[in-house]
Order: C-alpha cells, then structure tokens, then sequence
C-alpha cells in the first residue's frame, strides 16, 4: 500500500512539474514581440551611424583632394580650372592653363558614398582664393539640404 501511494505522489509531483516548466502562448508572444522591438531600435540606429560614417567619408575624401590640389598648385602655378577640375590630378590637362610642372597625384577619381562623381569648382564659392569640393550628398541633386561643401 506505501508504495502505490508513493507511486500516486511521484505521479502527482512529475505531472505539476510538468504543467509549471512549459511557457504558455501568450507568454511566447511577448517574449517575441519585446525581441522584435529591440531588433527594430537596433537597426534604425544602426542606419543613423551609417549616414554619420557616410558624411564622414566625405570630409576625409575632400581634405585628401584638397591636399592633391596644393601638391598640384605647387607644382603648376596655380590650380585647375572649372574646365580641368579634379581630372587634372589623374592626367595631364592638354587646355589653358597648362602647368609648368605636372605630376600624377591620383590613380583615378573617388567617387562619394552615394556613388556620384564630387565637383570642382574655381573660385570656390566662399572662399574665392580656394578649390571647392562638393558631394551633392545622397539624393545627388545640386543646391539641396543635403549637399556637403569643403568650405
């Protein structure tokens, strides 16, 4: 007789373990849902630091072309012009004005992280003494908000 109850309470005891170690619906569906919600604040930060990371590259490509325009002035007299722009860092200019002295300054030209070609402009728009390097930023349009300028 002790061990039948003995047996009924292990029984008893395994069912109740059972019933209280499994999760139920609703409980998944929370877990699941405060999971998604984390993964979405996560990716929308993520894309803000990829918009900083992209602005970034453009500063750092337009010290390293301003820096191959003095290299190039040094060398030529002055900078290129409007005409020329930054392809004279890469070959030769064949028009007006062509420099006393030339040399390669770049293997090719960088495109910005928006894949559009930067401009060049002489006299640069506030500083009329200076080269002015410009990304029309991701929409690739001149003259918006967006538009990042090296004055």
């Amino acid at each position: 007789m002790k061990t039948k109850s003995m047996h009924l309470k292990r029984n008893q005891l395994s069912k109740s373990l059972c019933k209280a170690s499994g999760f139920t619906l609703l409980e998944m569906v929370i877990v699941l849902g405060i999971i998604a919600m984390i993964m979405g604040g996560a990716i929308y930060l993520m894309t803000g630091m990829q918009d900083s990371a992209k602005i970034t590259q453009v500063e750092s490509d337009q010290k390293t072309y301003m820096m191959a325009l003095e290299r190039y002035r040094t060398l030529a007299g002055q900078y290129p012009s409007d005409q020329q722009g930054l392809m004279a860092l890469v070959d030769r200019p064949t028009t007006a004005p062509r420099p006393r002295k030339w040399s390669s300054m770049m293997d090719r030209l960088k495109e910005d992280p928006w894949g559009n070609p930067y401009i060049y402009k002489f006299p640069g728009s506030k500083k009329k003494n200076q080269p002015e390097i410009i990304s029309w930023g991701e929409d690739g349009l001149e003259g918006t908000v967006d538009d990042l300028s090296s004055q």
